[in-house]
């Protein structure tokens, strides 16, 4: 393995939680409430593609553009607030910086990563940062990883992919790649039957890892 490609949202980070809060209070603006399975089909997708279901499922009849806008405003003040890094995220980046090329590819658009890479000083650690931002198709579509390896100059067959939604796990399987899936309390439910391994967590992650590979 030559490679380790991260997802960033519930993975890296504890976003999940806030997203959910963001679209639950967004949804209360406009006197509806927002079922579980609505956010869970939103989650590691592009922005556009999750409002878009968040609208539908809600018959919320706004412009996409004003309504990812709200989101986006809201959303950003408690990421400024309330970031929290996911156990373990320091502990195998540590692991393998410098040793596997490292990279996140995110659904999420190149503002909100910054925050974060901002927020917890963790720019030093990748090689290749990729955003939804110039991506045509989001995930579960494999095109954020193909565009991911072709960046790090790596094959799928070398590649470790890291996610906790199946979205995003799909994508990675679908782009070829060894994916992990490492699901939190807003995606354990989902399936991954699809998937080389489950892990309970970023400190199970980085052991099966280096049974994958010959670092020691």
């Amino acid at each position: 393995m030559k490679a380790i490609i991260f997802d960033m949202d519930g993975l890296m980070v504890d976003t999940e939680g806030l997203y959910f809060d963001t679209e639950r209070i967004i949804a209360k603006k406009f006197s509806k409430e927002v079922k579980d399975e609505t956010l869970w089909k939103m989650m590691g997708r592009k922005p556009v593609e999750a409002i878009e279901i968040f609208a539908k499922d809600l018959e919320i009849n706004i412009s996409v553009e004003e309504l990812l806008k709200m989101r986006d405003d809201l959303f950003v003040e408690k990421l400024k607030k309330e970031l929290v890094p996911m156990p373990g995220l320091f502990d195998i980046l540590d692991e393998f910086k410098d040793k596997i090329k490292l990279a996140i590819a995110t659904g999420s658009p190149d503002k909100f990563l910054q925050i974060v890479l901002d927020k917890l000083n963790l720019k030093s650690y990748f090689e290749v940062l990729q955003t939804s931002d110039e991506i045509i198709n989001g995930k579960p579509n494999p095109e954020i990883y193909l565009r991911t390896m072709d960046k790090l100059q790596v094959l799928p067959s070398e590649t470790v992919v890291l996610e906790d939604s199946s979205n995003g796990a799909l994508a990675g399987v679908k782009a070829g790649c060894y994916t992990i899936a490492i699901p939190n309390e807003y995606t354990y439910k989902q399936d991954f039957s699809f998937v080389n391994y489950v892990a309970k967590n970023l400190f199970d992650g980085k052991e099966h890892i280096k049974k994958l590979t010959d670092l020691k």
